[in-house]
């Protein structure tokens, strides 16, 4: 074992981390060949997951850099008009590569001297060296500050441009304008429309404006004869972006399937798949599209619906932790993912978060001594030390994971159990020592087994399979800089849902409000979660069923043990002051 680097020994000693942790980060390191401290840190965020700023912040102290903590919430005109002039001393082209690398000409200090100060969220980043070569600034200092404060600084002092979206503002409204009575379009006619039209900025200022918006989709789709909408979908709801008036809802098709991969830009009668990738802000982006032919009240046209999903790696949640569930889910979560065999299920409706979960849940136990494979349809996220099976017109699903069997698989994740075959070769893996994860589109936990029953899974072969089944849905979070307390005239519905008056007065319940920081009142999701843990009495119930699972029984069971039901974790949530009453009443709706 190789001797701890001087930042390794900091970390243990400081106590961010334990030593045995360190220990294995520190012969990764070795292996790299590079063992600097600046090293150590990018290999903790990039391959650990460890979250950037405690690394940095503790990297900053090893260096004895200072140590800023930015509020651009309280930021007064005249120091925001300061930092705009302080900008404006810096080439456009340099400006620009500073952000990409998160760093932020703060201050000039007051001296005989010019000396700047420069907020960085990297201090050991290597671009620093260029501000005495690209600027009249000699004399400079490094802080640190927090990612989220230099990302909220260039936000609100300098936001980044759209320059597709720029040209299509110079160019007007007019895009394309097919004023012709023919209720048909002809390609010739709307192929010289496209060439002499501004399409293709609406097109790419889209894919760059949903990447920036942290939008999870986009939908193209027309509206009239002469007129399409794009909207995105943030944190779970469609919202209008932008409308486009006249302009054939073809010709934006038209431009769509031009500038993606794999899609046909003369067939208008099918469904179509494809895929395109850009670079937006130095990231590259995958982009999975999806058309479909669409019927309207212009019955003549041949209109299409395009859904363009955002697949932006950065998004992973590599750390478990920051999943966010609550302590008793969490603990057994842990508990099921970290043993050599048996089954995780993970359950709920489309746009839930189970992806995610079982991402975060991987990423959690994969090590190089494991062969872990995964049997998903499509792909959208690498996942890297896993083995990705590519289904295609050549190997279905059902063959994909018959093979799987054969390849010496120690983990396995298969994307959905969506019949009897899958169901059986995944409790045949669970049986045969192979750890096994997997979703279900469910309600709740407990209705899960009955699902897997009436496939036919013998009662005993789902008892003794299953480690965990974990239901879970995705609720909005409460805007931090807009949330109130929830006013009188919704103390009812409060009451209703399970809390009482005294949380009520005490002020800590919250309801949305709406500001520029967010979306009317919310920004980002969190997840409600109950936790089916499959101890030996839910065991037993399960053995003992004969000709019906009781879901009621299974679930007296797991709330003897703790369990949350999905209606009490979203009240816990309230509690905490992350979501609304609205949120947690619309997303548990089903249940009592």
């Amino acid at each position: 074992m190789p001797a701890l680097t001087k930042f390794g020994l900091f970390l243990v000693d400081k106590g961010y981390f334990a030593k045995d942790f360190i220990d294995k980060v520190n012969l990764r390191l070795h292996e790299f060949g590079d063992t600097s401290p600046s090293a150590m840190a990018r290999l903790l965020v990039t391959e650990y997951k460890v979250s950037h700023d405690t690394v940095y912040e503790a990297l900053s102290k090893l260096y004895a850099f200072a140590i800023l903590d930015i509020e651009t919430e309280t930021m007064e005109m005249a120091q925001i008009n300061q930092l705009k002039d302080l900008l404006q001393k810096f080439p456009d082209d340099f400006r620009k590569k500073l952000f990409l690398h998160k760093v932020f000409p703060y201050k000039l200090h007051n001296s005989s001297r010019e000396t700047l100060v420069v907020l960085a969220a990297d201090p050991t980043d290597k671009i620093l060296q260029d501000i005495p070569l690209q600027t009249t600034f000699k004399r400079y200092e490094i802080a640190w500050a927090r990612l989220k404060s230099i990302e909220d600084l260039i936000q609100k002092i300098a936001p980044q441009k759209n320059e597709f979206l720029e040209l299509l503002e110079e160019a007007g409204d007019v895009i394309v304008d097919i004023d012709k009575d023919d209720n048909e379009i002809s390609e010739q006619e709307l192929e010289e429309e496209i060439n002499k039209s501004l399409l293709v900025n609406l097109f790419e200022g889209a894919l760059v404006e949903a990447v920036r918006k942290d939008a999870s989709d986009i939908h193209i789709l027309p509206f009239n004869r002469k007129t399409v909408d794009v909207y995105f979908r943030i944190d779970g709801k469609l919202a209008l972006w932008h409308r486009q008036e006249n302009t054939a809802p073809e010709a934006l098709a038209a431009v769509v399937k031009d500038r993606s991969n794999g899609v046909d830009r003369f067939e208008r009668d099918t469904a179509q798949d494809g895929f395109a990738q850009r670079l937006v802000d130095d990231h590259l982006i995958r982009f999975r599209v999806s058309i479909l032919p669409v019927v309207s009240a212009e019955y003549e046209r041949r209109f299409e619906s395009i859904v363009i999903r955002v697949i932006d790696d950065r998004k992973v949640i590599a750390d478990f932790r920051k999943l966010g569930f609550q302590q008793q889910a969490e603990r057994e979560f842990l508990k099921s993912i970290n043993t050599s065999k048996g089954i995780i299920i993970v359950t709920g409706p489309t746009g839930s978060g189970k992806s995610t979960t079982l991402m975060a849940a991987l990423h959690q136990i994969i090590k190089p001594e494991v062969n872990v494979l995964t049997c998903e349809d499509p792909v959208e996220y690498v996942i890297r030390g896993a083995r990705q099976l590519k289904i295609s017109h050549k190997m279905s699903f059902e063959e994909a994971i018959r093979c799987i069997l054969r390849h010496d698989p120690d983990i396995v994740m298969v994307g959905e159990i969506r019949d009897k075959i899958t169901a059986d070769i995944a409790v045949k893996l669970a049986n045969t020592g192979h750890l096994t994860f997997s979703t279900l589109h469910t309600n709740d936990a407990p209705s899960a087994v009955t699902r897997l029953y009436k496939m036919g899974i013998e009662p005993f072969l789902l008892a003794y399979s299953i480690n965990i089944i974990i239901a879970q849905r995705l609720v909005r979070k409460l805007c931090n800089v807009c949330k109130r307390p929830v006013s009188k005239e919704n103390w009812k519905a409060a009451i209703e849902l399970g809390l009482n008056e005294d949380e009520l007065a005490a002020g800590k319940i919250y309801e949305p409000v709406g500001c520029p920081k967010c979306l009317h009142g919310y920004k980002g999701r969190i997840n409600i979660a109950e936790a089916l843990y499959f101890y030996p009495e839910i065991r037993a119930e399960i053995v003992a069923a004969k000709n019906d699972i009781d879901e009621e029984r299974i679930r007296a069971i797991a709330e003897k043990h703790g369990m949350l039901s999905m209606r009490d974790s979203g009240i816990d949530r309230i509690r905490e002051g992350l979501t609304s009453l609205e949120e947690v009443a619309y997303a548990t709706s089903g249940e009592e």
